[in-house]
């Protein structure tokens, strides 16, 4: 396999811009020109640290528009604002070191997520300016994200402090990801499967919080491409030969009298890997489609991501979902390293969601899972003789789930001797076959799936930092998100195996052990499970709750649950008068004043 770079053609249009405003004191005659340099300076130098430091699902890095001038008053602040339209730019952060006229400088663009860093020093009052212009922006409605040092540099000091790179990548991180999703479409493949609400896609929670639309597909299309030969056929056979070569089958633990066939089995890869290409065409499109006279299936549906419905209405005729969920959000396939897609399975929309929110904030692929079962101690030890302990003491949550998750799941990607899940563009080809040999596909569950397929097994390896998040829809209230911080845990194979096969071990499972801190939701691993809001959950590498609420508070989505340390917390200035000594009320009173973004 060759790696190869497909994101930035993936949808259509550029990726957002970061616009650096290097706001400065109007007074010309002395006051202006000895700030000019050196305000240009500190623009500069927080681009270089953003590019340096943050990229685009593509794996390019990002590129960040300084305006042409600095901006000391409202023609300046018009200028730039101009210089960003046309540039693309999707995230706006202020920098300055002095005093600059507060509503005259602010950018006053509704969509754009914003911030602003007031240098802290005593000589020059950035730090004043800082505080009066988020006061502008929290009277005039449009939150922004303050950026305060907190150790008073001296003004030549051109380094930028450890505290504030913190909050400049964090916002940028979420302001990109709120950028990049609007305009986008998510593709519900299908229906509503087996009544779970996740997956009664709604539009307006699309279209109000995350300015995305809404595609959506009858699975008849894919019988239709089928049967038509509506896909690259020389891919196909490309395909298939690599999943013969690379997709280690597992025994078939159906009843052997129900078992099927091998021809069966064949005609079910076959058909399994016809569905894989159709999915991903149905997404982002397929030239090679218009040259074959499809014109319209070759334009896809520009979706950033999707849900596959599968389980009941097409799995109990044909082969399920689950190779096309699992191959597609992992970071390689026949064609090479590339970025993961985003596919839900039972196209649970809110779980795709949070899918898609952490692979914008981390550029990884994202494990969806069945938030399955707690297991205590004392049932761990009663029912597999294991004595848990470490991070596993108070119990452990069982991920696992009759769909797929991205091979990266498996935990064999490795930095410094550790399981990580690693963004595409660092993936080796060790990695990639680890990732493989860890992996065994068994013929499907008839009993769940009666039109046969594959079902993905593995077991995640323990040690890595993971966090699981969740968005629920509540009548009333709106859209909500929780996220729980902890570790993937390792068991001795026999106890692994003694409770693994209580459920099936045809599918892939993770032994998650939450951060418990004795308090609220988090009380232990027990309430944790008691308080999740749906049986499913996604989760990303490491622990990258803060940037989840950070991003949430830009989509005016408030967090329900989480166990983030307060001092991690970042959101708006504004969400301080909501009540600064309540902040998870506060997020909830701020979220429903301010109201989704574009509804």
């Amino acid at each position: 396999m060759t790696a190869r770079n497909p994101g930035s053609s993936r949808w259509i249009g550029e990726m957002p811009k970061i616009g650096i405003r290097p706001t400065i004191d109007g007074r010309r005659g002395g006051v202006r020109e000895a700030l000019e340099d050196q305000t240009m300076e500190m623009a500069k130098s927080v681009a270089k640290l953003i590019s340096s430091n943050v990229r685009y699902p593509d794996g390019q890095m990002v590129e960040c528009i300084i305006a042409d001038r600095c901006i000391g008053g409202a023609a300046e602040a018009a200028m730039a604002a101009d210089k960003f339209v046309k540039a693309g730019v999707g995230v706006s952060l202020t920098v300055t070191r002095c005093w600059c006229y507060g509503s005259e400088t602010m950018d006053m663009d509704p969509l754009l997520p914003k911030a602003v860093w007031g240098f802290n020093g005593t000589e020059r009052p950035g730090a004043v300016y800082l505080a009066a212009v988020l006061a502008g922006y929290n009277q005039k409605g449009l939150p922004a994200f303050g950026i305060y040092g907190r150790d008073v540099q001296d003004a030549g000091d051109r380094k930028i402090p450890d505290d504030v790179k913190t909050k400049i990548l964090r916002f940028v991180r979420a302001g990109l990801a709120v950028s990049i999703m609007r305009g986008k479409s998510y593709l519900s493949m299908g229906g509503v499967s087996m009544g779970i609400a996740g997956s009664i896609v709604d539009q307006s929670l699309f279209s109000d919080y995350l300015g995305m639309r809404v595609e959506t597909i009858d699975s008849t299309e894919f019988v239709r491409r089928m049967d038509r030969g509506i896909y690259d056929a020389s891919e196909y056979d490309r395909a298939h030969k690599w999943v013969k070569a690379n997709c280690n089958e597992g025994p078939d633990l159906n009843p052997r009298k129900k078992r099927r066939s091998r021809a069966q089995l064949e005609k079910d890869w076959e058909t399994c890997v016809k569905m894989t290409l159709i999915a991903r065409d149905l997404m982002v499109g397929n030239p090679v489609l218009e040259k074959m006279g499809y014109g319209e299936e070759a334009l896809g549906h520009n979706a950033i991501a999707a849900g596959f419905q599968g389980q009941r209405q097409w799995t109990d005729h044909y082969p399920n979902g689950d190779f096309l969920e699992t191959i597609l959000n992992t970071s390689f396939d026949w064609n090479g390293i590339r970025a993961p897609y985003i596919v839900a399975t039972e196209n649970d929309c809110l779980n795709g969601i949070c899918m898609l929110f952490g692979n914008l904030l981390t550029n990884t692929s994202q494990i969806f899972a069945d938030v399955r079962t707690y297991w205590s101690p004392a049932a761990v030890k009663r029912v597999a003789g294991h004595k848990l302990t470490g991070k596993a003491d108070g119990g452990i949550l069982h991920l696992i789930n009759s769909g797929p998750a991205a091979l990266e799941g498996t935990g064999q990607h490795t930095a410094g001797g550790k399981p990580v899940i690693k963004p595409f563009w660092e993936l080796t080809q060790a990695e990639i076959k680890r990732c493989l040999r860890s992996t065994r596909w068994h013929p499907a569950s008839l009993e769940y799936f009666p039109g046969g397929g594959f079902s993905v097994s593995y077991a995640t390896r323990g040690g890595m930092p993971v966090t699981m998040s969740r968005v629920n829809m509540i009548k009333g209230l709106g859209p909500t998100l929780q996220i729980a911080e902890g570790w993937t845990i390792d068991l001795p194979r026999k106890a692994h195996v003694a409770l693994d096969e209580r459920t099936s071990p045809t599918w892939p499972t993770t032994w998650f052990a939450p951060r418990c801190d004795g308090r609220g939701p988090f009380r232990d691993a027990y309430t944790v499970m008691n308080n999740w809001g749906a049986n499913h959950g996604s989760f990303s590498y490491g622990h990258v709750g803060a940037d989840l609420i950070t991003l949430a508070s830009m989509l005016r989505i408030p967090v329900c649950m989480h166990n983030v340390g307060e001092q991690n917390i970042y959101r708006p200035s504004a969400w301080t008068a909501f009540g600064a000594n309540d902040p998870q009320g506060a997020d909830f009173r701020a979220c429903a004043n301010f109201g989704s973004i574009y509804g």
